[in-house]
């Protein structure tokens, strides 16, 4: 038949049997859309193109049902679904780059006669940062009502707004058409019942079309992204504005601004050594900065919340809700933990951060981004 695909030629076009296409049929997944003069079932494009979109779903470990609602979402079409694909297999790279360097790590451990941590033994697994420190998010990472002020100020009169990087939903504004994205199923699982509805995708590669939403968000999130500003200008594309909090880099002596990073944790430089610069950000969207002071209670356990409340980084859940210490790896946080433990015993945390008590904010390089 003519522009017609036999299940026979299908079935070896994509390597699987036709058995497999046959289920398909029954169960309604892909229905072949005619049938030869013998009888036969015979595909058109249309057809062989919602079979790409089942069988890749498939390989990236979805389950029919998943994929029946997938492919099945009248709002969204071949190129959506590419989009989609594609954010997924570059989450499935990452994970698979992630799981090489933690072997080449511990091959030159192993090849030089360390003895290899249970911690480090755990990394080959490649898990992502947040699938790794997710679990303790609900414990300290909620929405601070002054730091939200901010960012929903700078949302204006937005009626559709694009959450990348969404986590649990913290900072999504309740008055406003939300659709948020998260690539970690950890963050994903965590989100309350009633959220905005959440997209399985990188930032780097959004599944949705040009201008789709009046501003796209992203809140503490830039730092984890495997590209940054090939994600900023992802969200550029999809929406007409975009609003950023992020970490400036470009002040120099920036890693004093803080006295945890200053005195307890040098490590921290180097897990920024490769983000980008404030400005450079900015430039990729068009963007103006201004700064977001950390108010001395913060209510969102961020890394800087507990400027003033030392005693809190102490505490192993507050610590694991924050990627830096994740990043900087258990020798640096035990190091890191021990002295600043004996300097609040001791007062030298005190002499050293006592003009710290009388401020009610802190500036300590959060900034917002805005279009």
């Amino acid at each position: 038949m003519d522009d017609h695909w036999t299940v026979g030629r299908v079935a070896e076009l994509a390597g699987v049997s036709v058995r497999t296409l046959h289920h398909y049929d029954d169960i309604g997944l892909v229905r072949p859309s005619t049938r030869t003069a013998a009888g036969y079932r015979a595909y058109s494009a249309d057809d062989m193109e919602r079979l790409r979109e089942v069988l890749a779903y498939r390989r990236l470990g979805f389950g029919l049902r998943e994929v029946a609602e997938l492919v099945g979402d009248p709002s969204t079409d071949a190129a959506a679904h590419l989009r989609r694909l594609r954010g997924l297999l570059l989450e499935r790279r990452d994970r698979a780059d992630a799981m090489v360097a933690a072997i080449d790590r511990e091959l030159e451990a192993r090849a030089k006669g360390r003895k290899v941590t249970p911690e480090e033994q755990l990394e080959v697994l490649g898990a992502r940062l947040y699938d790794a420190i997710g679990g303790a998010y609900p414990a300290t990472r909620r929405t601070e009502p002054r730091i939200a002020a901010r960012i929903w100020g700078a949302l204006g009169n937005a009626r559709t707004v694009l959450n990348v990087g969404a986590g649990t939903g913290s900072y999504e504004p309740t008055d406003r058409e939300v659709t948020a994205v998260e690539p970690s199923a950890v963050m994903r699982g965590q989100r309350p019942a009633g959220s905005a509805p959440c997209v399985a995708a990188a930032a780097e590669s959004l599944p949705f079309e040009d201008g789709s939403f009046d501003v796209a968000m992203a809140v503490s999130t830039v730092h984890h992204w495997g590209h940054p500003i090939a994600g900023l200008r992802e969200m550029r594309r999809v929406a007409r504005r975009v609003v950023v909090l992020t970490f400036d880099t470009d002040e120099p002596g920036w890693q004093d601004r803080f006295w945890l990073t200053r005195d307890y944790l040098p490590e921290f430089a180097g897990v920024l050594a490769e983000f980008p610069s404030l400005a450079a950000m900015a430039d990729a969207i068009g963007a103006r900065a201004e700064p977001v002071p950390v108010p001395w209670d913060c209510a969102d356990g961020l890394f800087e919340a507990y400027w003033r409340r030392p005693e809190a980084y102490l505490q192993e859940h507050v610590r694991r809700a924050m990627s830096v210490w994740t990043k900087v790896g258990p020798e640096a946080e035990r190091r890191a933990v021990r002295s600043l433990g004996d300097d609040l015993a001791s007062g030298r945390w005190a002499e050293r951060n006592g003009d710290l008590a009388d401020l009610d904010a802190a500036d300590l390089g959060l900034r917002l981004l805005m279009t």
